[in-house]
């Protein structure tokens, strides 16, 4: 079967036409005014700006954050191209979650230099720092990529099956490792 841009652009349209429209709704609703709890202090909706990187780390030191956006672009869009992004739906959806955001999130940067974030979770004593819906694309992508790559490593690399699209073997774009004393090449 032909690998086609088409999910992917699907779910990175998804994530940054929902990261535009609520961070836009955000703008316009939420400055100035007290957070709205939506589940009592568990869930609110405190606006703010962030010039810094996720969770507020490094606000105020000037430093060009965009670059770590657009890194992350570059690279997972080589990933596609090039057909690295591994076997598996899950993992080529981690990485379009990641995409997304990164490039939602680039946008406020370009545009103003800093991050419009929203959403507040936490418990009365203990509170999350505020994100958006990048932040949250982005931070599912990653866990799900942890997650995929963690699954492939427990059940040890297997013969790849070939690639009917590129007719190779799909383990074919990461490097040979050498067997462990113990483990057996099926």
């Amino acid at each position: 079967m032909k690998r086609t841009w088409l999910p992917l652009a699907a779910v990175v349209a998804t994530v940054i036409v929902l990261d535009r429209w609520t961070k836009h709704w955000a703008n316009a609703a939420l400055p100035f005014h007290r957070p709205i709890q939506v589940l009592g202090d568990f869930l609110r909706l405190t606006y703010t700006r962030n010039s810094g990187v996720a969770f507020g780390i490094g606000q105020g030191t000037g430093f060009p954050y965009y670059l770590f956006s657009l890194a992350a672009i570059v690279v997972i869009v080589w990933m596609f191209a090039r057909g690295r992004t591994g076997p598996g739906a899950p993992r080529r959806l981690a990485l379009a979650l990641i995409l997304g955001g990164a490039i939602g999130n680039l946008v406020d940067r370009v545009t103003s230099g800093e991050v419009v974030d929203f959403i507040e979770v936490g418990i009365p004593q203990w509170h999350w720092p505020v994100f958006n819906v990048a932040d949250s694309a982005v931070t599912v992508g990653v866990i799900l990529f942890a997650l995929t790559w963690a699954r492939r490593q427990e059940s040890g690399v297997a013969a790849p099956a070939p690639d009917a699209a590129a007719g190779v073997p799909t383990g074919a774009d990461e490097p040979s490792r050498p067997e462990s004393p113990g483990l057996e090449r099926r």
